[in-house]
């Protein structure tokens, strides 16, 4: 009788472990190349929080890499009055009145693995992405041994890539016989990186001792052209941890990659929208990163390791034990 009395009150206290949240609360993540498998991962992150919270979200924006239909995205779904935007930013600049806009409006957005600080923006989260360019070019400077000519893949004007390639160039500055030749803008288009890399194999020119990817996606299409040619002794650097660039690293055509977290960056930023949602602070159009006393970190680093040959099995042996777990 007493059990029996106890299981009414949890429920009548629990609600039959129905969710807090409001059938009207509706989160999004806007991204740009969203098809790619780094944002797939992102979007397996959002699903698992949004299952957690019983709350709806929902990744959107353009599948290619496009900025202005990123733009036109943000601009549909502020339109909805969600609860709460996570944004990365293609072109941040193109971006920073809609932001803005959206936190007039009371719409709590933070930017995830590419910031728009200038926007007032709550936060970011994602990679320390200097930090990430430091690491692959000190990777980069000892698989080269200290000397030789590099060429960088980059998408111009994205704000996380054009920190990691600072970070690069200041790795190298401590090897001063490494040189960065060419610095390659893809237009968030891997074939780009394919061709310039069949371009310079083929050629032989520029002289070209390493292949450094900013990005997740141009690593694949360098080892793809240096096994197509045989190529010997050329260093690449890649970028996070999508499949075709693990089966580099495996086949020894890719050096080291440096992995980054999106599903953890989706994760844990669809949790921080809802807090936000429910726990507004007094206002959100204010300098929080002056505020001593803010509510909300300016930046949450998910960190970024490195993988190669020796850790790369034990490194698939955990992801594939977290997807089993999800």
């Amino acid at each position: 009788m007493k059990r029996s009395l106890l299981a009414a009150a949890l429920l009548l206290l629990y609600g039959c472990g129905s969710s807090p949240h409001s059938p009207e609360e509706r989160y999004f993540l806007v991204a740009s190349n969203i098809k790619v498998p780094y944002w797939q991962e992102a979007g397996a992150g959002l699903s698992k929080a949004a299952r957690q919270l019983q709350v709806r979200a929902e990744m959107v924006g353009p599948e290619t890499y496009d900025p202005k239909q990123e733009q036109a995205e943000f601009q549909r779904i502020l339109k909805l009055k969600p609860s709460g935007i996570m944004i990365s930013p293609a072109d941040p600049n193109l971006l920073k009145d809609d932001i803005n806009s959206a936190i007039t409006s009371g719409i709590p957005v933070i930017t995830m693995d590419s910031d728009a600080p200038e926007s007032k923006r709550l936060m970011f989260i994602g990679t320390n992405n200097y930090q990430a360019g430091l690491m692959g070019g000190r990777a980069a400077a000892r698989e080269m041994h200290g000397k030789g000519n590099v060429v960088v893949f980059i998408t111009a004007k994205q704000a996380n890539l054009e920190e990691r390639l600072k970070g690069y160039r200041d790795a190298f500055e401590s090897s001063p016989q490494i040189k960065i030749v060419e610095v390659v803008d893809i237009h968030g288009d891997p074939r780009v990186a394919f061709d310039r890399t069949m371009e310079i194999i083929t050629k032989g020119k520029p002289q070209v001792d390493a292949f450094v990817s900013t990005e997740s996606m141009s690593a694949k299409e360098v080892a793809d052209v240096l096994d197509r040619k045989n190529a010997k002794g050329k260093t690449v650097v890649g970028m996070d941890a999508v499949a075709g660039t693990l089966e580099g690293v495996e086949k020894g055509l890719i050096a080291v990659t440096v992995v980054q977290k999106p599903f953890t960056m989706a994760f844990y930023g669809l949790k921080i929208l809802d807090d936000l949602n429910h726990h507004k602070p007094e206002s959100l159009d204010r300098f929080w990163a002056q505020d001593t006393q803010a509510p909300i970190p300016t930046f949450v680093d998910t960190g970024a390791t490195l993988i190669d040959k020796h850790n790369l099995a034990a490194f698939r042996r955990a992801s594939d034990s977290s997807r089993a777990g999800s």
